[in-house]
């Protein structure tokens, strides 16, 4: 004869199972937000990436919740935010222009100026502009712009008389050497147009961050499920 004598949990012992399934749901939760905000955030800049936007969508960031926000009914809270870490006016009207799309319109003038591919950019992010042309010394080290209409009747921008090369960096303007050669690797062009300029222009959306975000938020259940084992081994 086997006999077995069973006690029942006290209101304690069920109290303290309670709070620490609890805890164990709230660490998991943790885990859970913060390889998603990593995830979205990774997702967001690769799409910017893929659009040919370059190295833009390295301006959005991510943090999450190191702890949770406990509420009534033994529920709780965990959040991540995504936001952009510049305060870069340029940067910032960049990711509203290809995130909601936009049309742009000259501040200053009449005219937007679009550098062409025979001018240096300012920097490897930055496109010259006209008002930089001078700021930056090229009026001598290429030469001064002046005015001429295209077939279309807009404006361009033009240099005269100087060293041109055929591909690649090279091709990039620079003005003719003392003797009035054009300098190794270049040819000379009696003209040159360094900006076109047109009255307005629009940009597409071309990154839908919703969009990104709720795809990476389909991850979560079997995230949280692999983290709560953890929590249960």
């Amino acid at each position: 004869m086997i006999r077995a004598d069973v006690r029942m949990p006290t209101s304690s012992m069920v109290s303290d199972y309670r709070r620490h399934a609890i805890q164990n749901f709230e660490r998991a939760g943790v885990r859970t937000v913060d390889k998603i905000a990593r995830r979205g955030k990774l997702a967001v800049r690769e799409r910017f990436a893929s659009a040919g936007l370059g190295r833009l969508g390295n301006a959005i960031d991510s943090n999450a919740d190191q702890a949770v926000a406990r509420l009534a009914g033994e529920r709780f809270s965990v959040s991540a935010r995504f936001f952009t870490r510049t305060r870069s006016e340029r940067t910032l009207g960049a990711l509203q222009a290809y995130t909601e799309g936009a049309d742009i319109t000259p501040v200053r003038g009449r005219w937007l100026w679009i550098p062409t591919d025979d001018v240096p950019r300012v920097t490897k992010r930055y496109r010259l502009t006209p008002a930089l042309w001078r700021e930056n010394g090229f009026d001598k080290k290429i030469g001064p712009l002046f005015q001429i209409k295209s077939v279309n009747g807009y404006p361009l921008l033009a240099v005269e008389n100087v060293g041109v090369g055929l591909s690649g960096r090279r091709r990039t303007a620079r003005s003719l050497t003392k003797k009035g050669m054009p300098r190794k690797g270049q040819i000379q062009k009696e003209l040159i147009v360094a900006f076109v300029g047109i009255p307005r222009t629009s940009r597409a959306a071309r990154v839908n961050i919703t969009e990104i975000l709720n795809d990476v938020r389909t991850e979560m259940p079997a995230i949280f499920a692999t983290e709560l084992a953890k929590e249960q081994r």
